[in-house]
């Protein structure tokens, strides 16, 4: 498996860029979208290579995560359930008490200005300082 030692050496923004274009259909043309949006909503964030290949984007902590299987791109924001979510665009780890996620399937088109939103909305979040979410009130 020499795999993993022929990536060593290069960057994180270019290891994601190489899964990518290895997956060469709509969940790279996916991946390639959001991670665009995730750039505008905050150029100056961070893109990292973790756990046996995963793309992270981060800013004073993970905003979020990149996966890619067979019928799915699943963007995972790691403290998503302390994030306001007007346009509903989680869809996915809705029981978690930290995160949420956004699951896109082949065809499926994202609210552009309501990711950007969440994005920025966890850069403020991992900036605040509160290291936990707060804890709501039961009704």
């Amino acid at each position: 498996m020499k795999k993993s030692g022929a990536s060593e050496g290069q960057s994180a923004s270019e290891r994601i860029s190489k899964k990518i274009a290895e997956l060469g259909d709509w969940r790279g043309e996916t991946l390639s979208r959001m991670r665009k949006l995730i750039k505008e909503a905050d150029p100056d964030v961070v893109e990292e290579w973790k756990w046996m290949g995963t793309p992270i984007w981060s800013h004073n902590g993970i905003i979020c995560t990149g996966e890619s299987y067979k019928n799915v791109v699943k963007l995972t924001f790691s403290r998503g359930a302390s994030l306001k979510d007007p346009a509903r665009l989680f869809n996915s780890s809705l029981d978690g008490n930290a995160r949420r996620a956004i699951d896109i399937h082949e065809g499926e088109e994202v609210d552009a200005s309501a990711f950007e939103a969440l994005v920025r909305q966890a850069v403020a979040l991992n900036s605040s300082g509160k290291s936990k979410p707060e804890k709501k009130a039961k009704s």
